[in-house]
């Protein structure tokens, strides 16, 4: 078998490096999957996630376009969505949901977030301590009964609308009031392509 052949393939696979996190027991998505959205997004879906989960707010407060994100605060493709997303504040107004996953702290990290006095500059600081290697923020001690439960209101959404990994977008778009979403984590500019705002 020639080598060569194989190399180019191997290749590729290795530059589509993952822009997701997946929950445990499914596979990792990768950066061509990240692009497909669930078949199970609609009208319906964006409805369920405005009026059933629980976030932050950051960006533009007076804006009409909201912009949900499910994320894990161990993900450091959501973090990486997260500095991405920094440029669009002014434009955009970003609800970001907590769901936790993964084992350790993700639970107690997500209510630390969802309950911080500043969320802003609580997640701009949990990201880039997760970036950096060292784990995030340091969370509160104990999770109250109400923020496990958005919490968990918040990770079973993703079963309900079939997705399997994060960061995920969930929104209209602005240019054409369409349900747009996406799985993973995007540069500004796509960011603000997706979301139709330039």
């Amino acid at each position: 078998m020639n080598l060569q052949l194989l190399a180019v393939p191997l290749l590729t696979a290795l530059a589509l490096s993952l822009t997701a996190c997946s929950k445990p027991g499914e596979p990792p998505t990768s950066h061509a999957a990240a692009a497909t959205a669930p078949a199970a997004v609609n009208t319906s879906s964006y409805d369920t996630v405005a009026n059933t989960g629980r976030g932050f707010t950051v960006g533009s407060m007076m804006s009409a376009q909201p912009v949900y994100v499910l994320f894990e605060p161990q993900c450091t493709h959501c973090a990486s969505l997260w500095k991405a997303s920094l440029a669009l504040h002014g434009k955009v107004k970003f609800i970001w949901m907590p769901v936790a996953f993964n084992q350790g702290k993700s639970l107690s990290q997500a209510a630390t977030l969802l309950s911080a006095a500043d969320p802003l500059a609580a997640m701009t600081e949990h990201e880039k301590l997760l970036l950096s290697g060292n784990g995030g923020i340091t969370a509160i001690g104990s999770v109250s009964p109400e923020l496990a439960k958005s919490i968990k209101t918040n990770t079973d959404l993703m079963t309900t609308l079939g997705i399997d990994s994060v960061p995920f977008i969930l929104a209209k778009n602005r240019r054409t009031g369409e349900i747009v979403s996406n799985n993973g984590a995007l540069d500004t500019a796509s960011l603000a392509k997706l979301l139709g705002v330039d």
